[in-house]
């Protein structure tokens, strides 16, 4: 049996120390490299730097705020007048071109017919036939009726001279000069001729009548010729297109030789003293505007003061048509469909926290702004409560204090930073 050497034992002892110390190094260095682990993963990442000339900032303030929302639009005026064709014809001649001043009774074009030429020959007989019926008509009566009061006039002359004959007659018979029968004659003759002139006297009042209703029968046929000799004559002189008011001719939609029907368009005229500004409004906005309302309009050339007058019930294309009555006189130089950008005040907030509106700010919203540090060259982001806004300006609800710059400009590219240094 072989016994172990006295120098098996140390050797022992050295492997089982070395191991341990193994066992520690590597758990000293698994310690060490997650505490490093840990801290890189908790570090912040490095404030990125923006260039100071890219970005738009603004001072929050506190005083009065004008609400208002701005929309595009042109100047139209407010009374056009489209002239229509009043019967079926042909473009003759064009007198006048757009842009020329025009009066009520300007010729802007003429236009050819010549069926309404026959109507209207055809209507001047045909009332000249109904005049001259009218006057055959009165000759006729009249005769007739002076025949009539010539007899009754006679009647009534014998009627006088027998009565003068039967008081004769009478006073005769009463002083004994005369005989009774003889007074009785004269008196019956005198009844006879009486009833005679009643009944002609009748007949002559019932010719009056009569009279008077053929002749209104007859002078209605006149007047009835005459109105349609008249509306001929009126489709004649339509012919010749005339602008009806006091204005500037705009359109003349025809050309010679163009065959147009009745109701066709052949021009347009305006005053182009009366014009209102139309401003398209997006329809988010829309709800907030009443009729009344201030508008700064803006022409380019000059800003004139107006106020709403209507609303367009209807959205297109997301925006709301909204009428403005100008009330300033417009800048010179001013033309129907001039472009125009409108400027609605809705209301005048007193005393609020406000700031220039930031890109993509919402009314009621919470966006992150960067505040501007004191020192100027880093920027913090805050979450910022807004509340009611205008075209350039929001309220400030939470988030900010009067003093306080922040950036407005698009900052979507550092959303992941909530620190950005200055430069």
């Amino acid at each position: 049996m072989v016994q172990a050497s006295s120098m098996d034992i140390p050797r022992v002892s050295n492997i089982r120390a070395k191991r341990i110390r193994l066992l520690v190094y590597a758990a000293i260095a698994f310690v060490l490299v997650s505490g490093v682990t840990y801290t890189v993963l908790h570090l912040r990442p490095a404030a990125p730097s923006v260039d100071k000339g890219s970005i738009w900032t603004d001072e929050v303030k506190r005083g009065p705020m004008v609400r208002e929302i701005r929309g595009s639009g042109s100047l139209v005026p407010e009374e056009i007048r489209w002239i229509t064709a009043q019967t079926d014809a042909r473009v003759d001649r064009i007198v006048i071109h757009p842009g020329a001043t025009v009066h009520p009774d300007t010729i802007i074009l003429e236009l050819t017919n010549q069926e309404v030429q026959r109507e209207l020959q055809d209507a001047e007989y045909q009332l000249k036939g109904a005049q001259a019926d009218l006057e055959s008509l009165k000759a006729q009566l009249n005769g007739e009726l002076l025949k009539q009061k010539a007899e009754a006039a006679t009647t009534r002359s014998q009627y006088a001279q027998a009565k003068l004959q039967s008081d004769v007659d009478e006073q005769f018979r009463i002083e004994g000069l005369g005989s009774d029968l003889t007074a009785k004659l004269s008196k019956g003759k005198v009844e006879q001729l009486a009833i005679q002139l009643q009944v002609e006297e009748e007949t002559i009042k019932s010719a009056a009548d009569s009279t008077k209703s053929r002749l209104s029968a007859s002078q209605s046929k006149v007047d009835q010729q005459r109105s349609m000799y008249e509306l001929k004559r009126s489709k004649l002189d339509a012919l010749h297109v005339r602008a009806g008011i006091e204005g500037v001719l705009q359109q003349v939609p025809v050309e010679v030789g163009q065959q147009v029907g009745a109701g066709t368009n052949v021009a347009r005229v305006t005053d182009p003293k009366k014009l209102k500004a139309e401003i398209a409004i997006a329809e988010t906005q829309a709800k907030d505007v009443v009729l009344g309302q201030k508008v700064s309009i803006d022409t380019h050339n000059g800003i004139a003061e107006g106020r709403v007058t209507r609303i367009d019930p209807s959205v297109i294309n997301g925006t709301v048509t909204v009428d403005a009555e100008i009330t300033d006189p417009l800048p010179k130089g001013t033309r129907p469909d001039t472009g125009v950008e409108g400027a609605i005040e809705l209301d005048n907030l007193r005393d609020v926290l406000f700031v220039a509106r930031p890109v993509r700010a919402q009314s009621g919203s919470t966006i992150g702004l960067f505040k501007v540090a004191d020192d100027g060259v880093s920027a913090v982001r805050l979450n910022v409560k807004l509340g009611r806004s205008s075209a350039d300006t929001i309220e400030v609800v939470e988030g900010l204090k009067t003093g306080d710059k922040v950036i407005l400009s698009d900052m979507s590219a550092w959303d992941g930073f909530d620190r950005i240094k200055l430069k």
